[in-house]
């Protein structure tokens, strides 16, 4: 549904879930661009008629150029419980990725140590235990190609800033778009083909297990994709 420009994928009184653009920051940063916490603030204070401050929480971020779900908590009560399913692990998030090679092997796990520098904003891959890296693991699955163009099924077993760019470049597969690491062209919007594009969890508060999927960006290379049985079936 979309509503105030915002495509809300779930929403009830102690979440909003967000199918969020690429390009758009979820919080503000120094370039003054609006974020998407602040638009969501907005389209609640508008619709529930909120006097004074509205309280949502930011319960995890995926990088600017990246598009996808996006978790708000509405309560405090919420968003603790939320960062606790996020820190323990009790979460299952898959992504879309396209690439502009295949894998050598269809399917695969990824294990790297990942150390980001701040100054640079970009994580340096080790293939074994460096000081001042974090481990990192993901499995990923070949889905389709179309045009020279690769999709990929990502499973991050972790949660390390710019890990699937970072461990998709280190086996040679970057990202479309992604000249951060290694795509030797970027998108005009500056979008990568990466998609956070559904995450199952238990509801914090009402504990009932939620799957919520985003639908990909209208945009050509994703639409390359879009008739995919595997994209509209059981996310296992």
């Amino acid at each position: 549904m979309f509503t105030h420009g915002l495509q809300i994928l779930y929403e009830d009184n102690h979440l909003l879930v967000l199918n969020k653009p690429a390009g758009v920051l979820i919080q503000g940063d120094r370039t003054g661009d609006e974020p998407l916490v602040e638009l969501a603030k907005k389209y609640i204070k508008e619709k529930y008629k909120k006097p004074g401050a509205v309280f949502l929480g930011v319960v995890h971020r995926i990088d600017r150029p990246v598009s996808g779900v996006v978790v708000f908590a509405r309560t405090s009560k919420a968003l603790s419980r939320m960062n606790e399913l996020f820190r323990s692990r009790q979460t299952q998030k898959v992504y879309l990725a396209v690439a502009g090679c295949k894998p050598e092997q269809d399917t695969g796990t990824l294990i790297h140590w990942l150390k980001k520098s701040e100054e640079k904003n970009k994580a340096t891959v080790y293939l074994k235990e460096t000081p001042g890296a974090l481990r990192c693991e993901l499995t990923y699955t070949w889905l389709a190609a179309k045009n020279n163009f690769h999709l990929l099924e990502i499973r991050p077993l972790t949660g390390r800033p710019h890990q699937i760019r970072a461990q998709l470049a280190a086996i040679g597969c970057p990202i479309v778009g992604d000249v951060k690491y290694g795509f030797p062209q970027g998108n005009a919007d500056g979008r990568i083909h990466l998609h956070a594009f559904s995450l199952m969890f238990m509801h914090p508060v009402k504990k009932t297990e939620l799957i919520i999927r985003a639908p990909l960006p209208d945009e050509q290379i994703w639409n390359y994709f879009k008739g995919l049985n595997r994209l509209h079936g059981p996310l296992d």
